[in-house]
């Protein structure tokens, strides 16, 4: 049943009545008890289902659903090639590393360096 909107065209008062489609609209305002009461034209409202199931989101249009997938492939691919590019530098970063050292110093194993004790303070 959808709530109707009325106004007064003596009074100016404005209410709203939930009412059956089917029902005869209002006539006698509440507030002057005048027969002036007119049905206003509203937008509506949306329906709102209750319960489990029903989800805002279910009701998505097609090509909303369509750029939100590809967009998400799209936010992948690119995680995937900025990964891969990283892995890539830093194996060719170490091996050009060992490469150098190993040439002037004996190879060391790899560990942080100390901190300082006065660094601490």
């Amino acid at each position: 049943m959808p709530t109707y909107e009325y106004r007064c065209d003596a009074c100016g008062h404005e209410l709203e009545e939930f009412q059956s489609m089917s029902a005869k609209p209002l006539k006698k305002c509440p507030e002057c008890g005048k027969n002036k009461l007119k049905r206003l034209i509203g937008i509506g409202a949306g329906v709102i289902f209750k319960g489990s199931g029903f989800y805002e989101t279910d009701y998505r249009s097609g090509s909303y659903n369509e750029a939100a997938k590809a967009e998400k492939e799209s936010v992948k691919k690119a995680e995937t090639t900025s990964t891969d590019s990283k892995s890539d530098t830093k194996t060719e970063s170490k091996k050009s590393d060992s490469s150098s050292k190993s040439e002037s110093t004996p190879k060391k194993s790899e560990s942080k360096p100390k901190a300082d004790k006065k660094a601490k303070k």
